[in-house]
């Protein structure tokens, strides 16, 4: 019987955002820079960069997130590795769904939203195939809270 997967202890979770948020800004300077072309893959999953407006700051805020195409929709998850909290980007786009999103080198502009049960139902068995390691997220968080699917429609 494998060993039940614990919750992030707060260093852990301080270290991974720290990480996220580091790594991050460096994958974004190179994607962008490159026009899509470089560091477009996370351990063999795609990328995207996502821009949001800060609900506080009012900035334009990037991340890059690993996503599946949904028709013309891009599609996303908000697991912040596994963390307790919800990632920032996240809040952002409930506080204003209007978001950016580069796919390669194309950049649209979307309306965000959150799946149904029945969206969801349908969208996690390729999210689960494009990214393993959203179960292991799903487990990690363990019901602390809700791990949103979220739906980029063009806009």
């Amino acid at each position: 019987m494998p060993k039940p997967i614990k919750p992030f202890t707060p260093g852990q979770e301080k270290f991974g955002r720290f990480f996220i948020k580091n790594i991050g800004k460096a994958q974004i300077f190179i994607y962008e820079f490159s026009g899509g072309r470089l560091w477009n893959k996370f351990l063999g999953s795609p990328v995207a960069i996502l821009t949001t407006t800060g609900r506080k700051s009012g900035l334009q805020r990037k991340s890059p997130l690993l996503y599946i195409k949904d028709g013309n929709d891009v599609v996303v998850v908000a697991t912040q590795g596994g963390m307790s909290s919800y990632p920032i980007w996240y809040l952002n786009m409930v506080a204003n769904p209007k978001v950016q999103c580069q796919t390669g080198n194309e950049k649209h502009h979307y309306i965000s939203r959150r799946a149904n049960a029945e969206e969801e139902a349908r969208l996690w068995p390729s999210l689960n195939a494009m990214y393993a390691g959203y179960t292991e997220y799903k487990e990690r968080i363990g019901g602390r809270r809700e791990v949103p699917v979220m739906i980029l429609e063009q806009g």
